[in-house]
């Protein structure tokens, strides 16, 4: 099956304080934490087209442009959904938004690219033996 344009995918968790601004070192105070909110959006993207990729292939994240507008306490529970908006070849382009029980907590874009696993990981390895 191809990527195709309006693909979704949804990835959840519960704030604890372990994915907090004061754990992650984004912060001070017990709340979601912004990089555990882009790690979730992440999620998303990759849920909304992992079952069209073959064995051999995943994405890979390359550019985010989002905002993290509202707080969310310790306890409630957090989502990201993505939305395939644009597919170039590899490049895959998401809107990505966040929520939580009270609403939408953040939003923006994000850019994916298709790899072929093996390949990737090999060229990720020759760093090591320069």
């Amino acid at each position: 099956m191809p990527i195709e344009i309006g693909m979704k995918g949804r990835a959840e968790t519960v704030v604890v304080q372990e994915n907090t601004a004061q754990a992650a070192g984004s912060g001070l105070v017990p709340v979601f934490a912004t990089p555990w909110m882009i790690a979730l959006m992440e999620n998303a993207a990759v849920q909304a087209v992992q079952g069209a990729l073959s064995a051999d292939e995943g994405t890979v994240g390359t550019r985010l442009d989002v905002t993290h507008d509202a707080a969310t306490p310790i306890g409630m529970k957090v989502w990201a959904e993505a939305e395939v908006t644009s597919v170039e070849g590899r490049k895959l382009a998401f809107t990505v938004a966040a929520y939580d029980e009270a609403g939408r907590i953040g939003g923006g874009t994000h850019e994916r690219f298709v790899i072929k696993t093996e390949k990737f990981l090999a060229r990720a390895q020759a760093k090591l033996e320069k």
